[in-house]
């Protein structure tokens, strides 16, 4: 036998009314279907049959090839330690061809020229030290007699003392004008300082 109280759930049972069921929608047409489609017209040409080259002529082409780049890297190898040439110590090629013209003939001494020289440059050397060490010791005697004065007036007045070894700030910054290479140019208008560089440029 049936169970009623079961019936009666299932009897019980109904759609909801905020539950919508869509239908799946159907387009009809009556024109005719259409088969050929146009596609825009496109500028290009037809592939190009690629050419069966013979392999030696291509291992042929691939020697060269490594030949080539084999023979730079020996060129490259061979001038890594070329310096830059500097152009202002280059000699110039007239000064090398004229080289023989410009040399002079070595001129022999007599034994007597050569004793009266080396005694005339050991005087000029005594000279030369007897002024170094009279410069040295006026220096010294300059350097002592100031350091005893300052000694002495510390005693004596400490303000004036420091007033004393406090620089002259009226000498301060120096500028003298000496005597020049070339004399001065009478209405001389000088340049705006533009010029043209003509060094050569070397890539890295």
């Amino acid at each position: 036998m049936f169970n009623l109280s079961l019936l009666r759930q299932f009897t019980r049972l109904s759609l909801s009314p905020g539950l919508k069921i869509q239908a799946n929608s159907r387009n009809v047409s009556t024109t005719s279907a259409l088969q050929f489609n146009l596609t825009y017209p496109l500028c290009a040409e037809p592939l190009k049959k690629k050419k069966k080259i013979d392999p030696a002529i291509v291992k042929a082409r691939e020697d060269r090839r490594r030949k080539k780049i084999e023979k730079q890297i020996r060129r490259l190898e061979k001038n890594a330690r070329q310096l830059k040439p500097i152009d202002e110590l280059e000699v110039p090629l007239n000064l090398i061809d004229e080289g023989k013209k410009r040399q002079r003939r070595q001129v022999k001494l007599s034994s007597e020229e050569v004793n009266a020289r080396a005694v005339l440059q050991k005087e000029w050397s005594n000279y030369k030290r007897e002024e170094y060490m009279a410069h040295v010791r006026q220096i010294d005697r300059i350097m002592a007699a100031q350091k005893r004065a300052l000694d002495q007036l510390y005693e004596v007045s400490e303000d004036l003392y420091n007033e004393a070894i406090m620089p002259d700030l009226q000498f301060i910054p120096f500028t003298a004008r000496g005597p020049v290479a070339t004399p001065p140019i009478k209405n001389y208008e000088s340049p705006d300082g533009e010029y043209i560089d003509v060094s050569k440029k070397w890539d890295n």
